[in-house]
């Protein structure tokens, strides 16, 4: 997908945060896009930010509601999706939350709508659009993950379960979708400038804000930006900066060197603790 002009985009989670940096900058490009999210009025005003960065007036731009962790409730929207929108020419799968605590301090029901939001919510996207894309010949999926989708960081039990899990899902479709001239991209951000961050904020163990300072928070556009090459370039494979891909290799290469980093990170809050 070298260009976006008049492609046909479907983003979940894109009424904030990096989903609807991702709709804007893609509007900017020339690209269709419909937003999904569960949030009605956050939705009325990201069509509007998506509208004011359109590139011409023959380009569509529109929301639809939608709780993307009920599989009834995505079938049954995507079905209308295909109807009125049409079929996307690119998915992006970025609605997800997370809700930073020590294990023993998750509660089932927060574990449960963890994975639901954001694996399950993947899931069921791409099994009801698929039989479209195939149909169509071809098109791209993008699941968003996160570095903590293969490194595991304290006090991201659930979370981290739900990115490893999208990692794994991403790695099997990119085999089994080739055939269908499908492309998978997994993208992982590393702490990003978002609402949703923000609200990570509220529950994170010292350990977690310990190891936190190790990396440099970054903004939604950077990320995107990212996002957007990789895709052209048919990458597999995205992170976000040079930092992040040197996490990257050293957990694949050097895995003690990584993990002696987090562990000290881990005493340091601990001893400050006590």
């Amino acid at each position: 997908m070298k260009t976006f002009e008049q492609k046909n985009v479907y983003i979940t989670g894109g009424s904030s945060g990096i989903g609807l940096t991702a709709a804007k900058m893609l509007a900017a490009e020339g690209a269709n896009v419909i937003v999904f999210s569960r949030n009605q009025d956050r939705l009325d005003q990201a069509v509007q930010e998506m509208q004011g960065q359109c590139k011409s007036g023959g380009q569509r731009v529109t929301a639809m509601q939608l709780d993307v962790s009920q599989h009834e409730e995505v079938n049954r929207v995507m079905a209308e999706a295909v109807e009125q929108f049409g079929i996307p020419d690119l998915l992006i799968n970025s609605a997800g939350k997370a809700v930073p605590r020590p294990f023993e301090d998750i509660p089932y029901e927060q574990f449960d709508d963890i994975m639901r939001t954001n694996f399950h919510g993947a899931w069921c996207m791409i099994q009801a659009l698929l039989p479209h894309m195939k149909k169509q010949g071809g098109g791209h999926i993008v699941n968003v993950s996160s570095m903590a989708g293969f490194i595991g960081v304290f006090g991201y039990a659930d979370y981290g379960a739900s990115k490893f899990a999208m990692m794994g899902l991403s790695e099997t479709l990119r085999m089994e979708l080739r055939q269908y001239n499908i492309k998978v991209s997994v993208l992982c951000p590393p702490d990003t400038d978002t609402p949703g961050y923000e609200l990570e904020n509220k529950t994170k163990p010292p350990e977690t804000w310990e190891i936190g300072k190790t990396a440099k928070l970054i903004e939604p556009e950077v990320v995107v930006r990212a996002l957007l090459k990789g895709i052209r370039k048919g990458r597999y494979m995205i992170l976000a900066n040079a930092e992040g891909w040197l996490i990257y290799w050293a957990k694949r290469f050097v895995p003690s060197v990584l993990d002696g980093m987090l562990e000290r990170a881990v005493k340091r809050a601990q001893a400050q603790k006590k």
